[in-house]
């Protein structure tokens, strides 16, 4: 009888001798291009083919997923790779099987640090060999060559360099006690789950392929999630003919922290210039005791590293500081490039500016526009970068960030040099990995989207503008579903200094509410300009601009008048804080509710534990109703199941029983539900 197992052996792994009638051949790119043998594809995130950093939160899961296979029926198996940029050793994760030859994955970073990420996939012997021999080993199939084949699997994995010590000795244990075991002793201790999950953990791993590695910036958690509230300190003292100081600022801290913000956000304040400064209503003359804007930077008492003299000192600056962050509150500056003509850097550095063939400076300008209270750095002097101006803006950072600031919000950065910006950020972020920058950019969508890529952590959005059911719609889809969602953090803002909005200064009370709610409830990031909980939008008529504008002047704010929507704000900044669902982005869904007028929406966590329902009227003018579908299929229950619901507006629980449900919503009551759907499988 012949010996098959002799008969049959594979030859061995000796490299090939070349002879006269088989000469040796050049590679020809075979050894390099044969080393990836396994396809990764559709990496998701990947920006731009690496070009740009994706982004995520220290503490938070970062998902990761792609098309992985390789040629043939054998299984392939693949992992994530992740380290924090600068370590040696890479942590790994493994990919799990979806469909379509789709592996989905998370890895959780924990510094708030530059980090990369790579992908790896091999073909797995051992899990086609222990497959294959349980098919064959059914179907009645003769399988001792089969074991063979997985005792020598054991012994090519002893020395293989993976695993723990322990582990390898373990695998050495095997392949010497599976050496000369009968075929039953093999086949039930090769087959075991533990023989399988020991070749996982230390086990070889053939045809070992590499994706490129990726950068990943890893943010803390303020940078995706916080609320904002904006305000000029100079109109904090409560009476227009005192200039505001620091001290009143500290003294509106417990307002401010009672309505649940965590950002305490200043327009600039810097010396403002004299030259060409506004009057009140942006006139073109200022009048004598005319504050100026706050945006035209700059006088003979110092520039953009100085403080105006009637806010207060550094001291008192530091003194708020500290005592905004015992309110929980951390303070986020304005820093606006430009300067005005009176500016110390025209006179020292002259070279940074733009000068009109007469001689005189250049005006800013966005014609027909011309801003005469300011003028704007230049950053190239022809094709040439200028950088003493670059190095010059980046020690203005580190100069307020050495003050205990770690929040900019940068005032049209669109209108400067990317390249500025993508190296100023990497540079300050070198040192100072927790300093978030807001890109204050209403502008094309591509130049929004790529100064998110470039570095800027948060950026302004279009919402806004956005009022109607399908134009909000499509743009939150947009926003957490595209590859903005791995690179553009909106920070949703309901009004600017700038900005008062046409739908607010028609809708009255319950458009501010509509508004808050959705800014609140939608983003990770949202804001509001004081006054916004006053429902206050008196316009210049036929423009998006406030009549007697605090840009333009001292302003004193009645906190209690009638009217206001603090009790709506405070809500919202609770249910955000205590609701984890609200605390993540792209858990959005969009559900039924059959009314163009009514925006009905979820956020939940995975487990369900947070699960949210809104919906909001956005019409403040009239009561909509409309029949809904409560999404009972989302905690696997039937169509005709009962719910447990709590009003976390009015604080009351009730039971929903089936899924077709209606509600009538009242604007002048109340614009917007909030409920809690609560697991039946954790109860209330």
């Amino acid at each position: 009888m012949t010996d098959t197992s002799v008969a049959t052996k594979a030859p061995s792994a000796a490299p090939h001798l070349a002879s006269d009638a088989d000469p040796v051949r050049p590679d020809d790119g075979i050894a390099a291009i044969a080393v990836d043998r396994v396809a990764i594809e559709g990496v998701d995130p990947e920006i731009d083919g690496g070009r740009f950093p994706a982004k995520t939160v220290a503490g938070q899961p970062f998902v990761i997923a792609a098309d992985v296979f390789g040629d043939g029926h054998d299984k392939v198996a693949c992992a994530v790779l992740w380290r924090r940029r600068g370590v040696d050793n890479w942590e790994e994760e493994p990919l799990r099987y979806v469909v379509n030859d789709r592996w989905q994955g998370h890895f959780t970073p924990t510094d708030n640090a530059p980090h990369e990420y790579t992908i790896i996939a091999w073909r797995d012997e051992w899990a086609t060999w222990r497959s294959d021999t349980a098919k064959k080993h059914n179907a009645g199939v003769p399988i001792t060559l089969e074991l063979q084949e997985g005792a020598e699997l054991i012994a090519r994995s002893v020395g293989c360099g993976r695993g723990t010590s322990g582990e390898q000795a373990e695998l050495r244990r095997l392949a010497a006690d599976m050496r000369d075991a009968p075929d039953s002793e093999r086949f039930a201790t090769l087959m075991t789950d533990d023989t399988a999950g020991l070749m996982q953990r230390a086990g070889h791993r053939a045809n070992l392929s590499h994706y490129k590695v990726l950068p990943l910036t890893v943010d803390r958690k303020a940078a995706a999630f916080a609320a904002w509230y904006e305000v000029m300190p100079r109109s904090m003292s409560g009476d227009v003919n005192r200039h505001g100081t620091f001290d009143d600022v500290i003294a509106r801290l417990p307002y401010v922290q009672g309505l649940g913000f965590d950002v305490l956000y200043f327009t600039p304040i810097h010396p403002i210039g004299e030259t060409n400064r506004k009057g009140r209503n942006n006139s073109l003359k200022a009048e004598p005791g005319d504050p100026g804007s706050p945006y035209a930077i700059g006088s003979e008492e110092g520039g953009h590293d100085a403080l105006h003299p009637e806010l207060g000192t550094f001291a008192d600056f530091k003194r708020l500081v500290d005592a905004a962050a015992a309110h929980g509150l951390e303070i986020a500056l304005d820093y606006a490039v430009q300067c005005s003509p009176d500016h110390p850097w025209i006179k020292t550095h002259p070279d940074w500016f733009d000068w009109r063939p007469d001689g005189s400076i250049k005006f800013a300008e966005n014609p027909p526009k011309k801003y005469e209270d300011i003028v704007n750095v230049r950053f190239y002097d022809g094709d040439a970068p200028i950088p003493a101006l670059w190095h010059a803006q980046k020690d203005i950072f580190l100069f307020w960030i050495g003050h205990g600031v770690k929040i900019f919000r940068v005032d049209n950065p669109h209108t400067k040099a990317f390249t500025f910006w993508e190296w100023l950020i990497a540079e300050v972020q070198k040192d100072h990995p927790d300093v978030i920058f807001l890109a204050e950019a209403f502008t094309r969508p591509k130049v929004m989207h790529r100064l998110a890529k470039i570095g800027f952590t948060q950026s302004y959005s279009y919402f806004t503008w956005r009022n109607t059911k399908a134009e909000l719609t499509e743009y939150m889809t947009e926003l957490t579903t595209t590859v903005k969602k791995d690179t553009m953090r909106v920070n949703f803002f309901v009004n600017t200094p700038d900005i008062n909005p046409v739908y607010l200064q028609t809708s009255g009370r319950p458009g501010y509410q509509v508004r808050l709610v959705l800014a609140a409830s939608l983003a990770g990031n949202y804001g509001v300009y004081n006054g916004f909980e006053l429902c206050e939008g008196t316009p210049v008529p036929g423009k998006e601009e406030y009549l007697n504008s605090e840009k333009y002047e001292l302003r004193a704010w009645d906190w209690d008048r009638p009217g206001h929507i603090r009790h709506d704000i405070w809500l919202m900044n609770h249910l955000r804080k205590t609701q984890p669902a609200l605390q993540e982005f792209t858990n959005l869904t969009f559900y039924n509710m059959w009314n163009d007028n009514i925006l009905y929406y979820g956020k939940r966590t995975k487990d369900r534990s947070s699960f949210l329902l809104f919906a909001v009227n956005l019409d403040p003018h009239a009561g909509h109703g409309a029949d809904f579908e409560v999404p009972l299929w989302e905690f696997g229950l039937p169509d005709h199941a009962s719910i447990q619901v709590t009003d976390l507006v009015a604080e009351y629980d009730f039971t929903w029983t089936g899924k077709i449900q209606h509600v009538f919503i009242d604007p002048t009551q109340r614009p917007y539900f909030v409920w809690r759907l609560h697991d039946p499988e954790k109860g209330l």
